[in-house]
């Protein structure tokens, strides 16, 4: 869905739009695995600058949730997720801020988004926010295990027996340090 200035210019366009698993690309692994609906509304905001001109900024609230996978950060096998938020943010059009050279910009500056000429898509926008909501660090379980750094076997499925072969020798001059280290309690 594509919102225009020129949609708002009457009254605010109404979002009640759900977006199918499979339409937006997150990357990094994760996966929308139900419908994600998205609501809320669009409003066309006039500033009024220097010289007579102006420009159509576009504010956006909306609410969303849906569930997703993403890979576990130890084992890479996939944790289901619900992720949910709102948003209120301001787009403005990317030519409206584009004076040659460089400029200071004011803290509230930093919290606007800006669209291209053919609109503002809400399915960009609600990939950023899905992304922005993501947790730091996803396990399946709190002792997962992870993966054998030598032959990959997923060790919460099964062991493996790399640990019995012998140790690389580059290692062998770390291999009692702790002994060598006085802690201080």
């Amino acid at each position: 869905m594509v919102i225009t200035p020129l949609q708002l210019v009457d009254e605010p366009l109404v979002i009640n739009e759900t977006i199918a698993p499979g339409t937006i690309d997150y990357g990094i692994g994760l996966r929308q695995t139900t419908p994600l609906p998205v609501e809320g509304r669009a409003d066309l905001l006039v500033e009024h600058r220097d010289a007579g001109s102006q420009v159509e900024d576009i504010r956006l609230r909306a609410a969303y949730s849906a569930g997703f996978e993403i890979p576990c950060a130890r084992c890479i096998e996939p944790v289901p997720l619900t992720l949910a938020g709102d948003f209120d943010l301001i787009f403005r059009p990317e030519e409206a801020d584009a004076d040659p050279g460089e400029h200071a910009i004011t803290p509230d500056e930093t919290e606007i988004g800006y669209y291209q000429k053919s609109g503002l898509s809400l399915e960009d926008v609600v990939r950023e926010q899905v992304l922005l909501s993501l947790p730091g660090r996803t396990l399946c379980k709190p002792g997962c295990k992870g993966l054998c750094p030598r032959c990959g076997q997923n060790l919460n499925l099964a062991t493996c027996s790399c640990g019995e072969g012998p140790s690389d020798p580059r290692w062998n001059a770390l291999a009692d340090l702790a002994a060598r280290l006085e802690f201080k309690h």
